[in-house]
């Protein structure tokens, strides 16, 4: 199994869609909450190239961007073979 990190915030609707699309593939991920330890935030920033907005989603230290890349790779049947490892 790859390891799968997202920054998230309980506040943001588009950190809940990709947690619940991650939940569903039966995948384990570490979620670290930028919103109640703010100090993560610059590490999310640093290693996102510089993005600032919630989620930030990596897998095997990829980065694979927000919600939205996430939901494409699904689309486009990356996915799969990236929670395969």
């Amino acid at each position: 199994m790859p390891t799968i990190e997202i920054y998230s915030s309980p506040l943001c609707g588009f950190c809940h869609a990709a947690k619940r699309l991650l939940k569903e593939k039966g995948v384990e991920f570490t979620e670290y909450n930028v919103l109640t330890n703010p100090a993560l935030k610059p590490k999310m920033i640093e290693r996102a190239g510089g993005s600032r907005t919630v989620p930030q989603i990596f897998i095997d230290e990829r980065h694979i961007g927000g919600c939205d890349e996430l939901y494409d790779l699904e689309r486009t049947g990356q996915l799969d073979p990236l929670l395969a490892g």
